[in-house]
């Protein structure tokens, strides 16, 4: 089920993103497309037409099917996540077994030299 309808939701995705590309630029956006003289808000393109009603449309599908995905993994997630596997103090020790002595970081086993008094320097 899942396997389909990520198949559907990529053909969506493609689809609107062709129609995204073949609609006409209304803005002026980088001085391309039909912004200018006499192609502002005067032009023959009506605002509901076949590419803005279908483009609306696949994005509605496109939401849909996302929701959906969304949806349908998370009912799949049969294995728990590791947040809720693990405790304040640490990790969950299940088998059973006595677990073994941290060993401290090889950092902290040197024991650092006893500083000596400063000394003043000689005047001769």
């Amino acid at each position: 089920m899942a396997t389909v309808l990520l198949v559907i939701h990529l053909m969506i995705a493609i689809a609107l993103i062709v129609m995204i590309l073949l609609q006409r630029s209304e803005g002026g956006a980088l001085g391309m497309g039909g912004g200018g003289a006499g192609g502002g808000m005067m032009s023959g393109r009506s605002a509901a037409n076949l590419l803005t009603r279908s483009t609306a449309y696949l994005a509605a599908a496109f939401f849909v099917t996302s929701i959906t995905l969304a949806i349908l993994a998370k009912s799949d997630r049969t294995q728990p996540s590791i947040l809720d596997t693990l405790s304040p103090t640490g990790p969950v020790n299940t088998s059973g077994n006595k677990p073994a002595t941290p060993t401290p970081p090889a950092s902290s086993l040197i024991v650092p030299a006893k500083p000596t008094a400063p000394s003043v320097p000689n005047s001769n």
